[in-house]
């Protein structure tokens, strides 16, 4: 339960019996907040960095439970549902509670080190015998780093092993200050190009580059991904430049290769967003091939997912 001297931060989601996250079996705990806006993006409800409330259309049956409940007003009758004045909602879930219909969902609330441990301690049992552990993804974990800090501390204590997934868009300071707490990075690089790379995420990549550089050189453990979106990043040039970067790193004999898929379009809908990524295409098996190949000539070992 939540206590003051327990620091705490904001999470959307914990995900357990993960196998794609690091090593073995894993539990995924994800941070609210990030700083890109990936025209991809699988976690559009980890993006803002305060807890919401999204409504799921379809659902609303029209009790009228959460209007009355409501301790904003923020909530309204419309044609084909109940309309959501977001000026006015402050996210406290009230609304989520009493619909007996599940028209409201929760999106992120406020945890504290204390209370996400309680849940992870309930998993640890099923790391017995392997190398399993805590993945602390996003959003962009790093945007909330004295609560990560904390988390990686915590779970120290718990001789866990500890891996953080990150766009690696962070001051070097906090990479620095979270790598002494840290197993292990799952490092994506996005795209080498830092034009490209701010057309399609919002941000440049300089900085991420010079942070990659920074861990490999510290002697961190950097597991690299390379997200494969097609007509976007999976072009010869951009995936051999990624392969000879990767190449370059002391450290780094690895690459992991992402096909892209279209599974968090539900998600925008329930956000009531257009999905970015209409226009992209499913990858192409003979595409993700080939950019094995190409990492593979850099002298990389290439596995597909991670």
């Amino acid at each position: 339960m939540p206590t003051t001297s327990s620091p705490s931060g904001v999470i959307f989601a914990i995900k357990r019996y993960a196998l794609h996250d690091g090593p073995d079996l894993r539990v995924t705990v994800f941070l609210k907040g990030c700083p890109l806006s990936c025209l991809w993006c699988h976690n559009p409800e980890g993006i803002a960095a305060t807890p919401g409330i999204l409504t799921v259309p379809g659902k609303c049956i029209g009790c009228g439970e959460c209007l009355a409940a409501c301790p904003q007003g923020a909530l309204s009758p419309g044609p084909h549902g109940v309309v959501r004045n977001q000026d006015a909602c402050t996210a406290c879930g009230v609304c989520a509670e009493v619909c007996p219909a599940l028209a409201h969902e929760a999106v992120g609330r406020k945890w504290t080190v204390l209370e996400v441990m309680a849940e992870i301690e309930k998993e640890t049992p099923f790391f017995a015998g392997n190398q399993g552990g805590v993945t602390f993804s996003g959003g962009e974990p790093l945007a909330q780093p004295d609560f990560l800090e904390a988390m990686l501390l915590a779970c120290k204590g718990q001789d866990l092993h500890r891996a953080v997934d990150t766009s690696g868009f962070a001051s070097a300071a906090t990479v620095s200050r979270v790598a002494r707490h840290t197993d292990l990075f799952l490092f994506d690089i996005k795209h080498m190009d830092p034009i490209a790379h701010r057309r399609l995420t919002g941000v440049d990549n300089a900085l991420i580059l010079s942070n990659l550089r920074l861990l490999a050189k510290s002697g961190a453990r950097v597991a690299l991904r390379l997200p494969l979106i097609p007509g976007l990043n999976d072009d010869e040039e951009n995936i051999r430049r990624t392969g000879l970067l990767a190449a370059s790193l002391p450290g780094i004999r690895s690459i992991d290769v992402l096909p892209y898929h279209a599974s968090a379009r539900g998600k925008y809908t329930k956000l009531g967003l257009p999905y970015p990524g209409e226009s992209i295409k499913q990858s192409d098996p003979d595409n993700v091939g080939r950019a094995v190949d190409i990492l593979q000539h850099c002298g990389l070992e290439v596995r597909i997912g991670g």
